[in-house]
């Protein structure tokens, strides 16, 4: 197993760090044209339902 050889510095460290940014999830706009909320692609609009452009995928939320 590798073992580092010198103390790495805290500039070092948190300059390595910095580039674990977190990105934001895509989201999309919903087809629906009375709706039209942004919701996370591949999911059900959580506003009115619609999963696609076809009015026939239609979900019930309701639980």
């Amino acid at each position: 197993m590798a073992v580092p050889k010198r103390k790495m510095s805290r500039s070092n460290t948190r300059h390595r760090r910095s580039q674990w940014k977190a990105t934001l999830a895509n989201t999309v706009v919903c087809v629906n044209p009375a709706c039209r909320q942004k919701h996370l692609q591949h999911t059900a609009c959580p506003a009115c339902g619609q999963y696609g452009p076809k009015a026939d995928r239609r979900q019930v939320l309701d639980a």
